[in-house]
């Protein structure tokens, strides 16, 4: 019993008005992902392949679980029940990640894809208007944003994430639910008091792949650079720091029509010029922001790279070979091994980049780097970029870290001229797709949003941890 009040579909609710082409039925649980579509699909037995909650319903059972909060909150403000007639206002925090490798140790299920696709979403807060007043007041936010506890699953299936055609059948019927929700509010009681509910929905918990993947964009290695703006990778590469957030949903969509119609019979150099990368209908709407987390996996991994440059002092001698580059590598991971205790990964984890994107880091490495200025002009880069990074890691960066989110502008703008002198033979004409975001666009996206950090993906990430458990697979190491 204690169970099936903790899980959707246990609460009474209602909409005004009522979802479009949603049922109203409110004692709805876990159901297969894929109800109502024909079982023609490839060879995979259709049944097996996702289970989700109704977008609705897991909706109302995490605010049933946030009941005490809300009433504690409105308590602290001094809010008695008389001034909440305008409702209440939620934001929501989406998330979406493809896992790789989940296959069953002994398996003996049905055929399914090895891969699998998480879908969740947090509720950030709950705000509302009091009579009479101008200002919202907030009487919940969520503390612990990245944290897989305040992380709901909303719906799993065993899907290549690449696998355009299947993400995008199995995501459509939880799309159309959110978009009802869009036009409708809740009706849910709350300290024994019918409230009402509006949310707001926010996807930011994607990874660039997704993102590229979702709001129709060519993938991450494309010379349009970016999926907050227009700019190609040469342009952002000159101008590594004044570019401004233009990208959106609805323009992707327009462009997608100019792509798909040409309606100035253009050549299709001169077409993707135009729609600016936009070759693929886009189906879900993303938040255009950076996610932090694989922000900060991005650079590391481009840090890891400067890191093995320097050691065979590439900007003296370009165009190593590859057994020269294989040498330095593997003085770097043995230095690293040695001195940080880190051991060399296959791929760049978030963990990895923590310790790695360190002072201690620096000097470590700084010991195989032969010439003085080049120590230092290391140390200065690692420098800037420790004092760069708090503020798009921070939940809350006008509380944490003020100092240097006033800063941000002035490290990022020598970080860059830095790039485009010591280190221009890694940056001429090219940069990677995070660092341009990390030195263009937070300052804007922060002034918007008020933060980054509390908008990443982490929280899902570390639930896939979960749900691997949860499959007796151990997560590869």
């Amino acid at each position: 019993a204690a169970e099936k009040e903790l899980l959707p579909g246990y609460h009474p609710f209602e909409w005004q008005p009522a979802l479009k082409k949603v049922s109203a039925s409110c004692h709805v649980g876990i159901i297969n992902g894929l109800s109502g579509w024909a079982t023609s699909v490839d060879d995979v037995p259709i049944e097996t392949i996702t289970r989700r909650f109704r977008y609705d319903v897991a909706l109302v059972s995490a605010m049933k679980d946030l009941e005490e909060d809300i009433m504690e909150g409105l308590t602290e403000h001094g809010l008695d029940d008389s001034s909440c007639n305008t409702g209440f206002e939620v934001m929501i925090k989406e998330s979406c990640d493809g896992m790789g490798d989940v296959s069953e140790k002994h398996g003996g299920g049905p055929a399914i894809p090895e891969k699998a696709v998480r879908f969740s979403f947090t509720i950030m807060s709950v705000s509302l208007l009091p009579e009479g007043k101008d200002e919202a007041v907030t009487v919940f936010r969520e503390p612990k944003p990245n944290s897989e506890l305040s992380c709901k699953p909303l719906c799993l299936m065993f899907v290549d994430e690449s696998d355009h055609e299947m993400l995008t059948a199995v995501l459509d019927p939880l799309l159309a639910e959110r978009a009802a929700m869009k036009h409708s509010r809740l009706i849910l009681s709350i300290g024994g008091l019918p409230r009402s509910f509006r949310f707001h929905f926010r996807g930011t918990g994607y990874d660039e792949k997704m993102v590229r993947e979702m709001e129709g964009l060519e993938a991450s290695g494309s010379t349009y650079i970016c999926t907050l703006c227009d700019s190609t990778r040469a342009e952002a590469s000159h101008n590594m720091v004044l570019h401004s957030v233009t990208r959106n949903h609805d323009e992707n969509l327009e462009r997608y029509e100019i792509w798909r119609t040409n309606p100035f019979s253009e050549s299709a150099e001169e077409l993707r010029d135009r729609v600016k990368g936009v070759s693929a209908k886009p189906f879900l709407e993303t938040h255009p922001t950076l996610d932090a987390l694989h922000c900060d996996i991005g650079n590391a991994t481009e840090f890891y790279k400067i890191f093995q440059d320097e050691i065979g002092e590439v900007f003296r001698k370009p165009n190593p070979t590859r057994e020269e580059r294989r040498s330095w590598r593997a003085t770097l991971d043995k230095q690293l091994r040695k001195k940080m205790k880190l051991k060399p990964v296959m791929r760049m984890n978030g963990n990895y980049s923590r310790k790695l994107m360190t002072e201690d880091a620096v000097d470590v490495v700084c010991e195989l780097v032969p010439s003085d200025e080049r120590r230092q002009a290391l140390r200065e880069l690692m420098g800037l970029y420790l004092q760069m990074k708090p503020v798009w890691r921070a939940t809350c960066p006008a509380k944490e870290c003020p100092d240097q989110l006033c800063r941000y502008s002035f490290n990022s703008q020598r970080f860059a001229e830095l790039l485009s002198s010591t280190f221009k033979y890694r940056y001429n004409g090219k940069i990677t797709n995070y660092l341009h975001k990390t030195l263009a666009h937070v300052p804007e996206i922060i002034e918007r949003d008020g933060s980054i950090g509390a908008w990443a993906s982490e929280g899902n990430e570390s639930a896939n941890k979960l749900f691997r458990r949860f499959r007796k697979m151990n997560a590869r190491q």
